[in-house]
């Protein structure tokens, strides 16, 4: 994913509910929301053209994201594995925090650079892998958000997207899987003062400063909402595009976890 804004309150009724765009190229092959053929215990949307995924689900209770650092001198390993693999990782490790140390302490270095969020529930991690280091922390509860630099890196789209999550989750009577696509849906280009310099050029740095990016050949394919529900329940809605921004269709899931418990409600 390239913009993820989120509310992370673990102990409430709703632990997890998560915004965010996956920017990708119109021709890469793509699977919409579905369970996977090869393992029906995870829902999400899947890359076909390297296996993984920019944001899924596990019925024993996992949800794990990625998006890109964007950094185009900051390599990875020659052959490296796709980043999108991340993801299908954190959901079916035994270990999920011995495996998120030892990414942090040497094996992320195979990767090009990310952002991981992986989520059992109970805790919320943030991997950090670019040019600045690789950095592991727990997420503390709170509004966040996250795009193509660090944790809660005050681009214009993510403050923005963050601030409007934030608004919608205030209002009384709110449904969050109806009403929060229009923080993913803004089109608004960041003014030139306000752009982040990550070394693409001001042209490109415009198209991405929105939170929904339109073109023919790259932009914005996916819009996904998710809801996590204490009671044994996650959700997910996603929302397709073709090139142009052009809506191709939506896809609502709902995916069976076991119940967590609310004892130390925030």
């Amino acid at each position: 994913m390239c913009l993820i804004a989120f509310d992370w309150r673990p102990g409430s009724a709703t632990p997890l509910r998560l915004a965010g765009n996956r920017d990708e190229r119109h021709d890469r092959p793509t699977a919409a929301l579905a369970t996977w053929d090869d393992c029906g215990d995870i829902l999400g949307g899947r890359d076909l053209e390297a296996g993984g995924s920019w944001l899924a689900a596990h019925a024993a209770g996992r949800v794990a994201a990625v998006t890109n650092v964007r950094a185009p001198d900051f390599k990875a390993e020659a052959n490296g594995p796709s980043r999108g693999h991340l993801v299908r990782q954190a959901l079916v490790e035994a270990d999920l925090g011995a495996w998120l140390e030892r990414l942090a302490n040497h094996k992320a270095h195979a990767y090009a650079g990310f952002n991981l969020l992986a989520c059992d529930g109970e805790m919320l991690w943030h991997l950090h892998h670019g040019p600045r280091g690789t950095r592991l922390a727990r997420v503390e509860p709170g509004l966040h958000g996250l795009s193509n630099a660090s944790l809660d890196t005050p681009w214009p789209k993510l403050t923005r997207a963050r601030q409007r999550l934030g608004e919608r989750l205030d209002t009384p009577g709110g449904e969050f899987l109806n009403d929060a696509w229009a923080l993913l849906s803004d089109t608004r280009q960041a003014d030139d003062a306000s752009l982040p310099d990550t070394g693409v050029g001001l042209t490109l740095e415009r198209q991405l400063s929105a939170a929904f990016i339109l073109g023919q050949h790259y932009g914005t394919r996916a819009s996904t909402l998710l809801e996590w529900r204490a009671r044994g329940e996650i959700a997910i809605v996603e929302r397709s595009f073709a090139p142009g921004g052009i809506a191709a269709g939506e896809r609502r899931c709902r995916l069976p976890v076991p119940p967590l418990s609310m004892a130390h409600r925030v």
